[in-house]
């Protein structure tokens, strides 16, 4: 009887699944170049090699950027070594001090090398992180990178985000066409609809203003100006209460640690040869108060519980010693509003739950789009046929960011524990088909490590763990209460990521060929 309803069911679910994507992408195909690559002609020279015209070479600047954070900073070296005259404006120039962005995923690390940046590892003392380790209800899990491909060299990276982000900094002031100066931007200058340069205060509170054919936004999650460049939808779906582990080490070693813990998952991972980092998951906007010890007490009693056995005792010295930092995680899909003379980058533009650690990985793949769509371009003043030319940045950037934005909320949502039945099951089944191994476990870690960030294959192992957990509740007997289960999984399954997906454009997404294509370098050889 089972063998009969099985194959009943799952082609139940693809018929469901088809139509629900029929309706999401909606629309007839439209015309477009699926590659959009830049057909690259006389006029498609590198930048330092283009002659540029006389009201260009006049001024001083070519780009602004507002913010010096990873993205600022990566951006200001990438497109100095192409020639441009960039300013960088940062709001504080001195080390951050974050309890996020302290690690990179092997496809980020990738990022750095195409970018010409990876030596800013170098001398931090960062860490080689080669996959992760599973645990739950006192079993464990180790599944590792799948980087046989690659150079011994390739891994990811797991440092202090302030080291990282200060090493940025020099790289990029190392450029003589790179000026990097600490003001705070007060507001961008508009002249008939279009960005024309920005007013900033200097360090000594002079306020003055400076001017360029494009200014790039890249000032970070709390971003003054994302509203006047984009139609942005942020969510807090939880934050994090960072510790730092002193005197111990990691069960898997070179590994990060997820504890798929109640109510939400629980982080460790090294930022240096000496420290490992704690990130504690808390849902929802609000976390007890560290002030008045009611932190100290919910770590000490409800999650201390729930840490390896190895870990406890550094953990509990952490807690002691009082140094609890606490951060608010964001979550806010892409919704530009195309504005010429300005674009925006980094977590000013989207964000992402920061559990998968995806975030700085998505800013250096954006950059490097941006960096080669700018490539071929002589003339950057005309100001409304650029911002038609960097619509496609949007289309193109949409494989790498939306399967690391859809990956990192479907994760959270099904790693967190819930009293619904069908919840546990898939969460069960999540952590169950990650540990099979050969494709089952390289599949889901290379879109994770974004080394295959390809939403279809995200798509389909995420439904293939729904169905791996169908079938586990249905074998070898099943009963009604367990179809019935099954049946409230599929549909969880989809009420997660379907929504996520919708958000980040699902045509975009998954049917990029549909997209039309609203540029040609030859609309702006205009030198």
């Amino acid at each position: 009887m089972v063998y009969l309803l099985m194959p009943m069911f799952v082609a139940l679910i693809a018929s469901t699944l088809g139509v629900l994507f029929l309706q999401c992408s909606g629309g007839k195909k439209k015309s477009g170049d699926v590659s959009m690559k830049i057909q690259r002609n006389e006029c498609s020279k590198r930048s330092e090699n283009v002659t540029l015209p006389a009201e260009v070479a006049g001024s001083t600047t070519d780009i602004i950027i507002v913010g010096a954070g990873v993205a600022g900073s990566a951006l200001a070296y990438s497109l100095a070594k192409d020639g441009r005259r960039v300013h960088v404006i940062e709001r504080d120039l001195t080390e951050p001090d974050r309890i996020v962005g302290e690690l990179l995923q092997p496809g980020g690390y990738l990022k750095l090398i195409e970018l010409d940046l990876e030596d800013c590892v170098n001398t931090i003392d960062a860490q080689q992180v080669y996959g992760y380790a599973l645990y739950k209800d006192g079993k464990s899990n180790k599944v590792s990178y799948p980087l046989e491909n690659f150079n011994s060299d390739v891994a990811g990276r797991s440092f202090h985000n302030g080291r990282f982000i200060q090493r940025m900094r020099e790289k990029a002031a190392s450029q003589s066409n790179v000026r990097l100066e600490q003001g705070t931007v007060t507001s961008l200058i508009e002249e008939k609809g279009i960005i024309k340069g920005v007013t900033y205060k200097t360090k000594t509170g002079q306020e003055l203003t400076t001017y360029a054919p494009l200014t790039v936004v890249c000032d970070g999650c709390c971003s003054n100006f994302r509203r006047s460049l984009s139609k942005p939808n942020v969510e807090i779906p939880s934050c994090f209460v960072g510790l730092i582990l002193e005197n111990c080490e990691l069960p898997y070693k070179n590994h990060g640690h997820v504890i798929l813990a109640d109510p939400s998952p629980i982080l460790f991972y090294p930022i240096s040869s000496t420290e490992i980092r704690c990130l504690v998951d808390v849902p929802g906007q609000k976390v007890p108060s560290v002030k008045n010890g009611e932190m100290t007490d919910y770590l000490k009693t409800m999650v201390a519980p729930q840490i390896p056995r190895e870990l406890f005792s550094a953990f509990m010295s952490a807690i002691d010693k009082g140094n609890i930092r606490t951060m608010t995680n964001r979550s806010m899909p892409a919704a530009p509003s195309p504005t010429p003379g300005a674009l925006l980058l980094g977590d000013s533009f989207n964000m992402r739950h920061p559990l998968t650690g995806g975030g700085m990985t998505v800013a250096l793949s954006d950059i490097v789009i941006i960096r080669d769509l700018l490539r071929p371009l002589g003339d950057l003043n005309d100001a409304p046929a650029l911002c038609k030319y960097l619509k496609s940045f949007y289309t193109l950037r949409k494989p790498v960011a939306s399967t690391i934005n859809t990956l990192a909320g479907a994760l959270y949502k099904v790693f967190c524990a819930s009293p619904d039945p069908s919840r546990n099951e898939l969460r069960q089944a999540c952590f169950d088909y990650l540990s099979l191994g050969g494709g089952f476990t390289n599949g889901p870690i290379a879109i994770l490590s974004s080394l295959n960030p390809r939403p279809l294959s995200l798509v389909s192992h995420f439904f293939a763990v729904a169905i791996y957990g169908v079938g586990r509740l249905l074998l070898p007997f099943p009963s009604p209460k367990r179809m019935l289960i099954g049946a409230r999984l599929i549909l969880d399954a989809s009420s997660i990521i379907f929504p996520i997906m919708k958000a980040e454009g699902v045509k975009e997404m998954l049917f990029p060929a549909t997209m039309p294509t609203h540029y040609t370098v030859q609309d702006l050889c205009l030198s």
